[in-house]
């Protein structure tokens, strides 16, 4: 990286001023007494922290920063537009050349007829504003009585309150006395170890399957508005779906009329190995939402983007959508993932002969670990992989309390040099989609270390 700025730290003073940042998804009495984690700067695929140390950031930040940091394009193309029109807004009748060259950029990534796209700052913004272009979708169809959306359990669609309430994920929701009415989460989840383990891929997709349509005659097909899924759940415990899941889901959509949702917030953008999951996956939905690699995570930006059945119905509407937010396509961030889109595609990022052979490498690198006396089951798809730890490889046992055996692998793979996330005592690899060769080692390397040290604490500690 050129000219990469310096920059000291006082790590005491840090500390001191950070005691009373609220920090997401945190225990603050926990932190308070231990203190957090200084990231002083990163560069490539490493995060540098204020002592000095070196760590592989196996999680691209929190599954966005698909090209690694420090990247001069992104840079440059924030700096120009910071330079040029720092801020205004696309209320209105306005408009600025970055979010409309942003929208031409996209269009050439999404399928033929998603021609209406709608800009947010988050993938939780996203989600929730999908929720009421669905709601508002109906009414101008004339049915108001299809409100009701299906989720999965396990799910992750985001934290406000329509976007927890899609989440299947139950820790989000009794301290804020979620899901709101209208929000249902169907049985069973995708695969997990332990879970249908002895049946066959296409029995447990039947599984999955009957279990949508149950819930769908349930509430009434004539009352669900749309059925979201992530392509591969991701926060949830990164769970690929069975073979054929994808299609059978849309063709059931289909059946009772309701729109069919894709949730690309963290599989877009080359995450799978194709620009967006459904085309891993081999299904159409009638609405995108996209967020964290649409950017590299460099800038807040989020999008939904409606398909041929939607997306005239809102645009042609004679009444004024009354729905916007102050950074809806926000001329910094635009221009960034403008440069982020064309960055990818100058490298050859996805979907290229190099893409599948390092996907290939990482994923049979990341399998090499399945011998470990710790893991029931590797499993994985383009640059996602997920490590299940259990307490006996055999029988599928798992640790109890559920979540020890992942905490403790997540502080000893830091150790070792490597940042891992902990979903229950699922270990989850991200890692930003330009690695190769040198960094897929070093990950395997730390990784069996950390798994190593945490057999050895395990069995200090009776299990």
């Amino acid at each position: 990286m050129d000219d990469q700025p310096t920059r000291t730290i006082d790590t005491a003073a840090v500390l001191a001023a950070d005691r009373h940042h609220l920090h997401p998804f945190t225990t603050h009495r926990e932190l308070r007494a231990t203190g957090p984690r200084v990231i002083a700067g990163a560069e490539g695929v490493h995060l540098i922290t204020a002592d000095g140390r070196r760590i592989l950031d196996g999680m691209s930040g929190l599954w966005c920063v698909q090209l690694g940091y420090g990247v001069r394009p992104l840079i440059d193309a924030g700096r120009e537009a910071l330079e040029t029109l720092p801020y205004y807004n696309t209320f209105f009748q306005c408009t600025h050349p970055y979010v409309a060259e942003l929208t031409a950029e996209l269009k050439t990534l999404l399928p033929e007829g998603f021609d209406e796209i709608f800009y947010a700052c988050s993938g939780s913004e996203a989600n929730d504003s999908a929720v009421k272009l669905i709601r508002y979708y109906w009414n101008l169809m004339g049915r108001p009585e299809k409100k009701q959306i299906i989720a999965r359990r396990w799910a992750y669609h985001g934290v406000t309150l329509a976007a927890a309430s899609l989440s299947g994920l139950p820790h989000l929701h009794p301290q804020f006395d979620l899901p709101l009415a209208g929000f249902h989460h169907v049985e069973p989840p995708p695969y997990r170890f332990g879970f249908g383990r002895d049946m066959s891929e296409e029995a447990f997709c039947d599984l999955c399957v009957e279990a949508t349509e149950r819930k769908i005659l349930e509430i009434g097909p004539e009352r669900v508005a749309a059925f979201i899924g992530e392509p591969v759940m991701g926060a949830g415990g990164m769970m690929t779906p069975p073979a054929g899941y994808w299609p059978r889901i849309a063709e059931l959509c289909r059946k009772y009329d309701i729109l069919l949702w894709a949730d690309e917030v963290i599989t877009g953008f080359g995450r799978t190995g194709r620009w967006w999951g459904f085309e891993t996956y081999e299904f159409l939905p009638d609405i995108i939402t996209m967020a964290k690699g649409m950017s590299s995570g460099y800038q807040p930006i989020s999008a939904v983007a409606l398909g041929p059945r939607m997306g005239p119905v809102i645009a042609d509407a004679p009444d004024e959508m009354a729905h916007g937010f102050t950074y809806s396509g926000h001329p910094v961030a635009a221009a960034v993932a403008i440069a982020n889109i064309r960055e990818m595609k100058r490298r050859g990022l996805v979907d290229s002969a190099d893409s599948r052979r390092r996907i290939a490498l990482f994923q049979d690198t990341v399998r090499g670990l399945a011998d470990h006396p710790l893991v029931g089951e590797v499993r994985g798809v383009g640059f996602l992989a997920a490590i299940e730890l259990v307490a006996d490889r055999k029988t599928g046992r798992r640790f109890e309390p559920e979540g020890r055996a992942g905490l403790l692998c997540r502080e000893e793979s830091v150790k070792a040099g490597l940042v891992m996330r902990a979903v229950r005592d699922t270990m989850i690899l991200a890692p930003p989609i330009v690695i190769d060769t040198p960094e897929i080692a070093e990950i395997a390397g730390a990784a069996r270390r950390a798994l190593d040290r945490t057999a050895e604490i395990l069995a200090r500690d009776g299990g």
